[in-house]
């Protein structure tokens, strides 16, 4: 007969249990992208392999401890038992074998899931240039003139390519449904091709703990129609706030859960200057070597 107060914990713990995992979206898990579902079936094909050692062992470690209880007396004691070629044989073979597969998946999968490689793809590819900021994201679209804070957008079934880098401390840039993740460095440029065949809006974060506000450092990427996309550009446009040095200064202030923010114009080669005056920045160059505008940004940044 079961003691009540042993049911009542156990519906409790399972309750709780369930209660936890309600928070958790499992987005590595449902890919929307290319490189997303490459990643994926990686991962479960890695897991699967490692399974099959993990699940034995735990089953032989019970097993074991059952039958070689000490009640059992029924059991077969071998105190001078020490070697089995047989028991030998599989515990050795079957680990190198199923390394060896994952060394030929990783090595495969390095090489195609390159976050440097290029889509291939008959459609020409978005640009994106992104800067981590403290605790935000500013995204600056080269080919359209327009910038935005927290929020980026592209057609469904079209590359995009990222380029990357950070302001001040070290990020990483993460889109889970979409595929890899990146680290965007002061002074230095990383970059990323990602792809969405699904329309949607996909959750982006920071993967790499950089202070305070940390966790608010979320952004959306809305991956939508040609149609919409189009109309997004224009909304931004349509916007009157051009991002200039000046406004650039107070956006690169420490803020914590930044509202999305739509830029009508973005200096040219605003994300260069960026990366270059942090880089000279961290050299100890003089800074009256750069340019008016970058001078401008240079300020902004200390």
């Amino acid at each position: 007969m079961k003691h009540p107060h042993f049911t009542t914990v156990g519906r409790t713990l399972g309750i709780g249990a369930l209660m936890l995992l309600s928070g958790c979206t499992m987005e590595v898990l449902s890919p929307k992208g290319d490189i997303g579902a490459q990643e994926k079936t990686l991962l479960l094909t890695s897991l699967g392999l490692m399974l099959l050692i993990v699940v034995p062992v735990i089953i032989m470690t019970l097993y074991f401890a059952w039958k070689y209880r000490a009640s059992n007396t029924k059991a077969v004691y071998m105190p001078r038992w020490s070697h089995s070629t047989r028991i030998e044989v599989v515990v050795w073979t079957i680990p190198c074998i199923i390394v060896a597969i994952l060394g030929v998946l990783t090595y495969k999968s390095t090489h195609a899931l390159d976050p440097y490689k290029p889509i291939e793809s008959s459609v020409k590819p978005i640009n994106i240039d992104v800067v981590s900021l403290d605790w935000k994201w500013l995204f600056i679209y080269p080919d359209y003139d327009i910038a935005t804070v927290n929020q980026i957008a592209f057609p469904v079934d079209t590359p995009v390519n990222f380029r990357i880098t950070s302001s001040s401390l070290m990020n990483s840039f993460f889109i889970p449904q979409l595929g890899s993740q990146i680290y965007s460095m002061a002074g230095m440029e990383t970059k990323l091709h990602l792809i969405a065949r699904e329309a949607g809006d996909y959750a982006g974060i920071s993967a790499n703990y950089s202070g305070a506000g940390f966790s608010g450092m979320r952004f959306r990427a809305i991956a939508t129609s040609n149609e919409g996309f189009q109309d997004w550009i224009n909304q931004a446009k349509a916007a009157n706030n051009p991002l200039t040095p000046e406004s650039y200064q107070t956006l690169v202030q420490p803020s914590e859960r930044n509202p999305v923010t739509l830029y009508s114009s973005a200096p040219t080669g605003m994300f260069d200057n960026i990366m270059h005056n942090t880089m000279s920045k961290i050299a100890g160059l003089d800074p009256a070597s750069c340019t008016p505008t970058s001078q401008n940004l240079i300020a902004g940044n200390n």
